[in-house]
């Protein structure tokens, strides 16, 4: 009986194992290898979820700036560290109040759950302050721009982003320091 028993658990053992394998690498996918931030997907379903629980959600986005002559200048691996140091510094910013997430290259996004819970000016500092690397310091510039979900007609993820991507073009006329809201 007892032989009877392990030979019918074998296999729901080895479905339980395969499962969690697929699990671990479901959400491997939704991580950025690089910085470990959420990627667009996996961004996108918390940026969701927030805007539906959370009226006064905020929509952030974040380019680096002259990122190309950083890589250029002291290379790819210098270029990779300042993508993990803006991606910890945002991440840290955002908190408990909010997700950020990696779209690709040098292009960061984040969303909150109130824009009055976080100091807007913190990030931009954080994302301005030096990076220490192979005994020199690498200037670090991005723009930020934001969109406050409230101040759409329809609050909706894609118009938020089309929002603060427009809002951040705009920082980045403005030289390239600060952040700009969307009006």
């Amino acid at each position: 009986m007892d032989l009877q028993i392990a030979a019918a658990l074998v296999p729901l053992l080895g479905w339980a194992v395969h499962g969690g394998v697929l699990t671990h690498r479901l959400a491997a996918a939704r991580r950025d290898p690089l910085t470990g931030l959420h990627t667009r997907a996996g961004w996108t379903a918390r940026a969701e979820h927030c805007i539906r629980r959370h009226p006064a959600t905020a929509v952030l986005l974040v380019d680096l700036d002259h990122f190309k002559d950083l890589n250029d200048t002291h290379r790819h691996a210098a270029g990779d560290a300042a993508l993990i140091a803006t991606a910890d510094r945002l991440r840290t910013w955002c908190g408990r109040h909010g997700t950020a997430g990696r779209l690709g290259g040098d292009e960061f996004v984040a969303v909150v759950q109130d824009l009055a819970a976080v100091d807007l000016d913190a990030l931009t500092t954080a994302l301005h302050r030096p990076l220490p690397y192979n005994g020199v310091s690498l200037p670090l510039a991005a723009s930020v721009g934001v969109c406050r979900l409230a101040e759409l007609p329809v609050p909706l993820l894609t118009d938020a982003l089309a929002a603060a991507d427009a809002a951040m073009y705009a920082a980045k006329g403005r030289g390239r320091r600060g952040s700009r809201l969307s009006r």
